[in-house]
């Protein structure tokens, strides 16, 4: 919309092909690295200094947020997702892993319905045109509220999830994993809202909450021993996974960040930290991916679901069906 509010159409950028993202983006850091005659910690404490702002009341808001987080998190699953187990009379593990995934699915269900909103019923063209994400930038702007509103949820949430999965979650074979993703996380949000990223870090977190609202809704499906449908959920999780993190986060987000912000805003600051943070994520994308297809792969038509079940958020306990020989050897 304009500033009159009358509606105007948005041209959609060409989105580069993988050679040119790997092409443009490799040559365009190693140029940036060879001409960054003081790069290191000097030239990041200066840039701290100059462009970093994040108010006193604002880390306040954080940790208020993320024991809030923890005491609702406590309370649903307290007066709600285990009253609701034992009401359909779950297996005793089923009925302990529910709760977790009930909780994601409800949080990541909420976090992505208001990036929609802010992506495509408000005026940011952010997804249509992900070059845009640095126009008009400049050192301590001020954020839109409703921006400012998606950070605040993020941020304590991810601040929330790094204590859940130590002292709440059941640990798993990839805990440390989680726990690395989650700092990871954390840090872009942080810093991102910090030097004035906000716009690209919308579209980062679009991209990626849709793949943890099916997860977990799937997983739903496995305690619930809702077995009808389950080929089109998998192949509907790995499709979106693949679309949203590994085919639209790298040629949009990354590609952006790497070679259009230098063209937007040359010597923008944090630039190699930054892009260094958002290839360690798309390197966890592509494990995560590769470890699911290589389960599918393996796993016949019940054991694939319950090898689902232990990935990511799972606990590594397989419930009803024995696993085949292939699941064994692996």
């Amino acid at each position: 919309k304009t500033a009159a509010g009358s509606t105007c159409a948005v041209t959609a950028e060409p989105m580069p092909g993988y050679a040119d993202f790997i092409r443009g983006a490799f040559s365009v850091m190693l140029a940036a690295l060879r001409d960054c005659e003081d790069c290191g910690l000097t030239l990041s404490a200066r840039s701290l200094q100059l462009h970093a702002r994040v108010a006193p009341s604002e880390v306040g808001l954080f940790f208020v947020c993320a024991v809030l987080w923890t005491g609702l998190r406590r309370t649903l699953t307290t007066h709600a997702f285990e009253p609701f187990a034992r009401w359909c009379h779950l297996h005793p593990r089923d009925a302990a892993k529910m709760p977790e995934s009930a909780w994601k699915l409800v949080f990541y269900t909420m976090a992505w319905s208001y990036s929609t909103y802010l992506l495509f019923f408000t005026s940011y063209t952010f997804f249509q045109s992900p070059s845009s994400v640095f126009h008009n930038w400049k050192s301590g702007m001020s954020v839109p509220t409703d921006i400012a509103i998606a950070y605040l949820i993020q941020a304590s949430f991810y601040g929330h999830s790094i204590y859940a999965t130590v002292h709440m979650d059941a640990w798993r074979k990839d805990s440390k994993v989680m726990l690395v993703h989650h700092i990871i996380t954390l840090a872009l949000i942080i810093f991102s809202y910090a030097f004035r990223y906000h716009n690209i870090g919308v579209l980062v977190l679009f991209l990626h909450d849709i793949s943890d609202i099916q997860l977990e809704f799937t997983k739903l499906n496995i305690y619930f021993r809702t077995r009808g449908g389950r080929y089109y959920l998998l192949v509907s999780l790995f499709c979106c996974r693949f679309l949203f993190r590994l085919y639209w986060f790298p040629l949009k987000v990354l590609y952006t960040s790497c070679v259009s912000s230098l063209q937007t805003v040359p010597n923008i600051p944090f630039y190699f930290f930054f892009n260094t943070l958002l290839f360690a994520l798309l390197l966890m994308n592509i494990y995560w991916f590769l470890v699911r297809r290589v389960l599918v792969l393996k796993a016949d038509g019940r054991g694939l679901v319950e090898k689902l079940s232990a990935g990511k958020h799972g606990t590594g306990e397989r419930c009803v069906p024995k696993p085949n020989a292939a699941i064994r050897a692996a």
